[in-house]
């Protein structure tokens, strides 16, 4: 049989297009993840889930730790618009300063999904949806515990995460309109740790030296700033969760090992292992689907009663 040359043209054609529709299939989702940093358990929890979850669906994940800067985040989210992938993540650092580098991804057509804190932003239609925790309930969950604990008397110093961070903000402001309705629960001195165990255990350092055996209680805005006082209330000769009671936030395993000991009284729980809502929530927007604008992990409160019979399950 003769093959003509409009054969051999239409049978090229035909195969070009297959070749197109394979690619399309097997095309792996490229996505940026611009994360704060490693500053904690928690952290360091997020991060893996997000990891891990990518490699589990062959996603090309390109990570960035921004080291606890935001200019390095934004610096990240510029090269991953440089590299047009397909979506991005933003766990951002603080509440402020992103519009200009979320108009360069919109005009760009690459959707922004914002993770774990919560951005104040001129122009909302710069990202898609924020999936998260409910920092404010995290603050006043805390706070009614300590009341009731306490029955609305003691002196309290606290330990504020990173400044001008929503869950910094948040759990700040939550926790002191909840114990306003206590007229002697009182917050005595109120200091950054940055989310960090090194900061907590310096800053505990401090209240100790200026406020001697003035202070009743801890409240920290995470476990690692509280696992970090826990050594400095130790290294003063005092009992952690006796001589000073201690409230926290986060629940990560060694928080909560912590309650279990007797050294941390209460932790409330702040989920970091967005992995899959964050990528099922991606397959969604990128396929025009409509999503909810903001969701929440669903976050538990641990202490005397329950901690031991959790901490042997806890994936982070």
């Amino acid at each position: 049989m003769k093959i003509t040359s409009a054969f051999k043209s239409a049978l090229l054609i035909l195969m070009a297009g297959a070749a197109v529709v394979v690619s399309a299939a097997d095309k792996k989702l490229k996505i940026g993840f611009a994360q704060t940093g490693a500053e904690s358990a928690w952290r360091t929890a997020n991060s893996e889930s997000m990891k891990s979850e990518a490699a589990s669906r062959g996603i090309d994940l390109k990570f960035s730790d921004g080291q606890g800067k935001q200019e390095n985040q934004i610096r990240a989210i510029r090269s991953f618009v440089t590299q047009h992938v397909d979506a991005i993540v933003l766990a951002p650092l603080v509440e402020t300063g992103w519009d200009p580098v979320l108009r360069e991804a919109k005009r760009a057509g690459i959707p922004v999904i914002i993770t774990d804190r919560s951005i104040q932003t001129s122009d909302e239609s710069l990202y898609a949806c924020f999936i998260g925790s409910d920092f404010i309930s995290e603050g006043r969950m805390a706070a009614d515990w300590l009341a009731a604990k306490v029955s609305g008397k003691g002196r309290i110093v606290e330990l504020q995460g990173t400044p001008g961070s929503a869950p910094a903000n948040d759990r700040r402001k939550a926790f002191g309109e909840a114990i306003a309705k206590y007229p002697d629960l009182k917050i005595i001195d109120s200091q950054s740790g940055d989310f960090r165990r090194t900061g907590g255990k310096e800053v505990m350092e401090a209240f100790i030296k200026k406020h001697g055996k003035n202070i009743d209680i801890l409240y920290a805005h995470n476990d690692d700033m509280a696992l970090g006082a826990v050594q400095a209330i130790e290294e003063a000769g005092l009992k952690p969760g006796k001589d000073i009671i201690i409230v926290s936030i986060d629940a990560v395993r060694e928080g909560v090992q912590a309650v279990v000991d007797g050294k941390i009284n209460c932790t409330v729980e702040c989920n970091p292992l967005f992995g899959p809502k964050v990528y099922d929530t991606i397959t969604r927007v990128l396929a025009g689907e409509k999503v909810e604008r903001k969701s929440f992990n669903k976050d538990e409160l641990f202490d005397s009663t329950n901690a031991a019979a959790v901490i042997a399950s806890r994936k982070y």
